[in-house]
This record gives C-alpha cells, sequence and structure tokens, in this order.
C-alpha cells in the first residue's frame, strides 16, 4: 500500500469514526437523563473479576474500560507515532516546528485558563491537564463534513499536531496523575523491556510474543500505580517498522491498519459511551459556573485558538517556519478551533484527575468538556467554511 492511499484511507477512516463518537456520547446522554440512568449506571458498576490463585484484578466494568480498552488506544497512538517519525511526516524536520510549537501553545495556555478559574481549590486544581487535550477522531470528523475541499496539507497538520498533542498527554499522565507506586510491579514492567528489546533486534515478526509482553506489562503497571495505559505506547515503540525476509513488507503498518478498526468503531465509542453520561437533573447555574467546567470550557474554547494560533502565526512571522500548502492564518485559525475538540482525551484525564481519585465531587468536568468541545467544534466549521471557500491568500 503506497503512502498516500494509506493516509487517505487513514482520514477517511477516522472521520467516520468521529461520527460514531459523537452517536456514542449522545446515546450515554439520553440513558443518563431517562429512566435508562439506572441500568446505565448498574452496567458501568458491574464488577469484573479476573483471578489466578491469590493473584486478582477486580474493577468495574468503567475502570476496565478506561484501564483496558484506552490501553489499545494508545498502543495505536504509539504505532502511528513511531510510523510518522520513521518515514511520515515527522521524519523532516521542517515538516516538525509549525505543529509542535502549536500543540505547546495548545497546552500551556488552556491549562492557564483553568488554573486562573481553580488555582484556590487544591481539588480542582488537580483537572489542569484536562483543557489541554484533543480530540483527533473528532476534529477530522467535522473536516469531513466541510467536503473534498479541505486541502490534505491541512488534515496532514492537524494529524500532526495531534500526534504532539498525544505525547503531551502520555507525558502528563505518567509524571501526574499516578498513585501510590508499587515498585515490585514497576520493576516487573521495567523487566519486560529488554525482552521487548531482544524480540525487536532480531526482528521477530509474529505479533504473539509481543502481545503477551505487552499483557505483562499492562498488568504489572496496574499494579505499579503507574497508569497501565503507558504499556500501549511503551509496547509501540518496539514493533518493527520492517520485515527482515521481506523488507517491503512493514509489521507496524499491517498491525496498525488492523487496529485502526477496532479503535474507531468499538474502543473509542465505547469509552465514549461509557464516560459521557452527564445527567442533568437537578443542574442549576450554579453548576455551571463552578470553576471546573468553567475552566475547561473556556480552556478549550478560547485557550487553543489563542495557544495554537497565537504561536503558530509567531513562529512563521519570525520566520522559523512557513506554512504548509494550503494553510494561510485564517484556515491555521480555524484549525487551532477544532484542536478545543478535546472530547475522548479530556475524559480521559478527567477520569484520572478525579473519577479514580474517589473525589466527592460538587461539580461534573464532564460538562465542560462537552460545552468546549461543541464550542470549538462549531466555531472551526464556521471559520473554516468561510476560509475554504476564499482563495488562499496569506494572512
Amino acid at each position: 500500500m503506497s503512502q498516500t492511499n494509506f493516509i487517505q484511507k487513514f482520514f477517511k477512516l477516522e472521520s467516520s469514526g468521529g461520527i460514531l463518537l459523537m452517536c456514542s456520547a449522545l446515546l450515554a446522554m439520553i440513558c443518563a437523563n431517562t429512566g435508562l440512568n439506572v441500568y446505565y449506571q448498574q452496567l458501568l458498576s458491574t464488577a469484573v473479576e479476573v483471578k489466578v490463585g491469590n493473584f486478582e484484578i477486580a474493577k468495574p466494568l468503567l475502570l476496565w474500560i478506561n484501564d483496558g480498552l484506552m490501553a489499545v488506544f494508545f498502543f495505536l497512538v504509539g504505532l502511528e507515532l513511531k510510523r510518522e517519525l520513521l518515514e511520515g511526516e515527522l521524519s523532516e524536520k521542517k515538516n516538525i516546528i509549525l505543529p509542535g510549537v502549536g500543540a505547546i501553545g495548545g497546552m500551556l495556555i488552556p491549562a492557564g485558563i483553568y488554573l486562573i478559574f481553580n488555582y484556590k481549590d487544591p481539588v480542582a486544581v488537580q483537572g489542569w491537564a484536562i483543557p489541554a487535550a484533543t480530540d483527533i477522531a473528532f476534529a477530522l470528523g467535522v473536516l469531513a463534513i466541510l467536503g473534498s475541499n479541505v486541502p490534505t496539507s491541512i488534515k496532514i497538520f492537524l494529524t500532526s499536531l495531534a500526534i504532539f498533542d498525544d505525547i503531551g498527554a502520555i507525558i502528563i499522565i505518567a509524571m501526574f496523575y499516578t498513585s501510590q507506586i508499587s515498585i515490585t510491579g514497576l520493576m516487573v514492567a521495567l523487566a519486560c523491556i529488554p525482552v521487548l528489546f531482544i524480540l525487536h533486534n532480531r526482528r521477530i515478526e509474529s505479533n504473539s510474543p509481543y502481545l503477551l509482553i505487552g499483557i505483562i506489562m499492562w498488568v504489572a503497571l496496574l499494579k505499579s500505580g503507574v497508569h497501565a495505559t503507558l504499556a500501549g505506547v511503551v509496547l509501540a515503540m518496539f514493533i518493527p517498522m520492517r520485515s527482515k525476509s521481506h523488507p517491503e513488507h512493514s509489521p507496524l503498518k499491517s498491525l496498525e491498519h488492523d487496529l485502526h478498526s477496532a479503535v474507531a468503531y468499538f474502543v473509542l465509542p465505547v469509552f465514549a459511551f461509557a464516560n459521557a453520561g452527564i445527567s442533568f437533573t437537578g443542574m442549576g447555574l450554579e453548576q455551571l459556573l463552578h470553576g471546573v467546567p468553567m475552566g475547561i470550557a473556556l480552556g478549550l474554547f478560547l485557550g487553543k485558538p489563542i495557544g495554537i494560533f497565537g504561536l503558530c502565526w509567531l513562529t512563521v512571522k519570525m520566520k522559523f517556519a512557513s506554512y504548509p500548502k494550503g494553510m494561510n492564518g485564517m484556515r491555521l485559525f480555524g484549525v487551532s478551533a477544532l484542536c478545543g475538540i478535546g472530547f475522548t482525551m479530556s475524559l480521559f484525564i478527567g477520569s484520572l484527575a478525579f473519577e479514580e481519585t474517589g473525589v466527592n465531587m460538587l461539580f461534573d468536568e464532564r460538562l465542560g468538556i462537552v460545552i468546549g468541545s461543541l464550542l470549538s467544534g462549531l466555531l472551526g466549521f464556521v471559520v473554516l467554511k468561510k476560509a475554504l471557500s476564499k482563495p488562499e491568500t496569506a494572512v
């Protein structure tokens, strides 16, 4: 499969996956605000246990989804990152600067806005990273609605920026959202890395040994207190890019291709359904104006375009980088607004910051995520629709 065809299939799949995500989130909200809510909550709180002798993992279904299925998502993110760094858009330094700078601005400014609203509350401060995330599936879903007149270069820029955003999210999760560390679990997880290195060095092409070691590493991280989804990223780094016996074949690309459908049409929709069930019963202005949802909504809606557009525009003006073909100032602002759709990753970080810590919340961070993502999607759509109707001129 050529690189061009691979990219085209990727965008088509991610866009349709974004639409399915929207439907899953809507279904979750319907369940949470109707007579189905009792069954919805019972489903998510269902205890699921795996026990072998004295060893056991016992979690409610919601946490199996957030810790287990999302590890598969992060595994796919890791595969995409490795491919992009080795032979994709990010393999050329000139293509790294603008999305890299944009991603930094798109994380710092939203986090800063959130902290302005919540710096006095030691509990609320834990959610500072929630508006720093970008949901690539949702964003590409909006681009799909705009039709075929969206230049591929804009889609590639958005994807590259989202990849850097994911790297930032991975670092944040590893550094700030871990519970008490178990040295034994951590040592077992670290011991998996040299085994993976040996498999990679010998170019073992069968997926089975990699996945077996990956499962062991996931369980060890789960028990260690370091968030288990990171096992997916680490595992992806050791999947061979090229076959030893058939250099034209890529085990990494094949696995990435196989996983895309499962992630786009099952993993992320299930995650959205499990995490987007916001109950509006009894909700008033006080809940809406609480510092957490306000900080998240404004961080996504204002912080993302200000941070991404501002730093990218400054970088271009200072001649450290140039716009990709088909991009100008107005189109860049539209893409920056779309990056305020933080849905999946924001929900995930929100679950780490609040729900998995057992904090008794007087607020619902999901409300800010939904409002901020919705407003960002609408703004990005309107700006890009207008920008794409005009000739390409630098602004």
